[in-house]
């Protein structure tokens, strides 16, 4: 092979035709040989010149890289041509013809579940999640070097879902899969109402199935208690039988909003599902919101008050909804639950009696009144008895929901701080009033629960004693004002098996709720994932710790406006 090669200072032509021509060399000569010949014109020399020229310049581009592509040769040579050129993956813009359906047979429905946290298995990031369709995990992405298109190679699961999107994809050829059949999931994923038929909530009973045929009720349906999460159940299961604010959440796209409330909408959105495949929901997903905005304050593992939840929770979603800290009904939030209370205070001074030498207290001249605004009332029971009955049995207490109101009558006080302070209500009212029963109590030792019983009717709960009255409001003096009760939030004591050490044994807190169903004017209890029906008369029996009520709307006067 040396013998061949052209020593520098020799011409190109001594040694042409020793050294073989390039392969790109050769297919100009096998294109010019098909080319026909053009016919000899007074431009033939000059053409004959210029291509003379060009394969000069070739010819020495050749011979220049000559020795270079015969190295290449003789190494793929040796390598036995082993190598093959890496193929790009297949991918298709559309499915093949005939074939729309592909793959959708391997659809298991029963696995899929959208309620937690749109995290990828693998990767944990919430960025361009896909849901598996068929064994229901999730995945990050879709591209050639994607997690979904790893698993779809390894483990032949070729269905996918965008979380975002709710477009469906089959991978690994990409294409986007356009059929009716999967709707169905689609609407699980995320479900959307129209107006009608958020009006028809509250109207028509409605009874659906799930996947295996069990009947539930959209909108009362168990909730999924991971460990510690009873608390969270009960407030967000009262807050969905809000009207307005449940109507608020199922009508508005919350695109750009807050994740706070993205979340709170999908979650009321799946409670009222009637076409869910289960018949129970988890808030997982908003728990970890929750847990994350609360600084770990509000978690699944632990047990937090329900009250101090609601609390933050209304004053949250209040912000996230674009409401201001000032301005008063500023969101839906404070319009439907925020109030006004005046509050009289007197200063009380204790002062020493020179005559019978004991401690006297007085009371400031001056009153002072101002007005606060209010998102719940806290009732205060009267203290639980300290001995047993004849019995030797605890007696527990009952008391009407009437008296211990009577804290807002304007006329009762309550001595706090060195203060005599006395409450009542102001026009208008707001459409829900929320009460919480102070049952718990805590000091320097212990935690003291008052078992006291309280009655109530849950129709027809006159409001309008608690109000001073208003000659501007279009509420007449002493026209009664009702209310209806919504949801009651209870609280039942279980007692934990007795240990040797401990006879006595601790009691440990569990919550459930009570709810109206409007359509068919029942009450059902439930306590995570068990939903039943309970008698109206028998509410009050439970310890109420938190209950809602709405105004009854007054049938229309004049020109046919409903009266507020």
């Amino acid at each position: 092979m040396s013998n061949l090669k052209r020593p520098a200072e020799e011409a190109f032509d001594a040694v042409e035709g020793l050294s073989p021509a390039l392969k790109k060399s050769r297919i100009d000569d096998y294109n010019k040989s098909l080319t026909p010949a053009s016919p000899v014109g007074n431009g033939d020399e000059t053409r004959e010149g210029s291509n003379e020229e060009k394969a000069e310049q070739t010819n020495g581009e050749n011979n220049n890289n000559n020795n270079e592509v015969k190295d290449e040769e003789d190494d793929d040579l040796e390598a036995g041509e082993e190598e093959v050129d890496e193929k790009a993956p297949i991918r298709q813009a559309a499915p093949t013809e005939g074939y729309d359906d592909l793959y959708l047979d391997t659809i298991d429905r029963n696995v899929l579940d959208f309620d937690f946290e749109k995290l990828c298995s693998i990767s944990l990031s919430n960025i361009n999640v896909y849901a598996c369709l068929v064994c229901g995990k999730y995945f990050q992405g879709r591209g050639p070097k994607s997690h979904a298109y790893f698993h779809a190679l390894e483990e032949g699961h070729h269905v996918y879902i965008n979380m975002s999107t709710q477009k469906v994809y089959v991978l690994p050829e990409g294409y986007e899969v356009k059929s009716k059949s999967l709707d169905d999931i689609k609407y699980v994923s995320d479900p959307r109402y129209t107006r009608q038929e958020v009006l028809d909530l509250d109207r028509k009973p409605h009874v659906s199935r799930t996947l295996l045929g069990k009947e539930y009720v959209p909108g009362f349906v168990g909730m999924n208690n991971i460990k510690e999460n009873d608390y969270l159940n009960v407030i967000v299961q009262a807050l969905s039988h809000v009207s307005p604010l449940r109507n608020f959440f199922l009508l508005e796209d919350f695109a750009n909003a807050p994740e706070l409330v993205k979340r709170t909408s999908i979650l009321f959105r799946k409670i009222w599902n009637p076409r869910a495949f289960k018949s129970h929901v988890s808030p997982h997903e908003l728990l970890q919101e929750i847990s994350l905005r609360s600084n770990k304050r509000f978690t699944l593992t632990q047990q937090s008050d329900p009250v101090e939840f609601l609390s933050w929770f209304l004053n949250h979603l209040h912000l996230g909804l674009g409401g201001s800290k000032t301005k008063p009904h500023s969101s839906v939030i404070q319009h439907i639950f925020q109030g006004k209370l005046k509050v009289e205070s007197q200063a009380i001074t204790a002062r020493a009696d020179q005559v019978h030498d004991r401690l006297r207290f007085e009371e400031a001249a001056d009153v002072q009144s101002s007005v606060s605004r209010f998102l719940l009332l806290t009732l205060d029971l009267p203290p639980a008895p300290l001995f047993q009955d004849e019995q030797e049995r605890n007696i527990i207490p009952q008391v009407p929901l009437t008296t211990i109101l009577a804290k807002y009558n304007g006329v009762t006080a309550q001595e706090l701080n060195a203060q005599r302070k006395r409450y009542r209500l102001q026009h208008p009212l707001p459409p829900f009033l929320v009460f919480h029963i102070k049952r718990f109590s805590k000091n320097k030792f212990v935690s003291e629960r008052n078992p006291t019983i309280v009655t109530f009717d849950a129709r027809n709960l006159d409001v309008s004693p608690y109000v001073e009255p208003d000659p501007n409001s279009q509420h007449q003096h002493g026209e009664p004002i009702w209310y209806d009760l919504v949801a009651n939030v209870v609280h039942e004591a279980v007692r934990n098996k007795e240990d040797v050490a401990d006879s006595v044994g601790e009691e440990r807190k569990t919550w459930k709720v009570q709810l109206r169903d409007k359509a068919t004017d029942e009450w059902v209890v439930a306590q995570d994932l068990f939903v039943d029906k309970v008698r109206s008369e028998l509410l009050y029996l439970s310890e109420s710790y938190l209950q809602i009520w709405e105004r009854r709307r007054e049938p229309p006067t004049g020109k046919g406006k409903w009266k507020a």
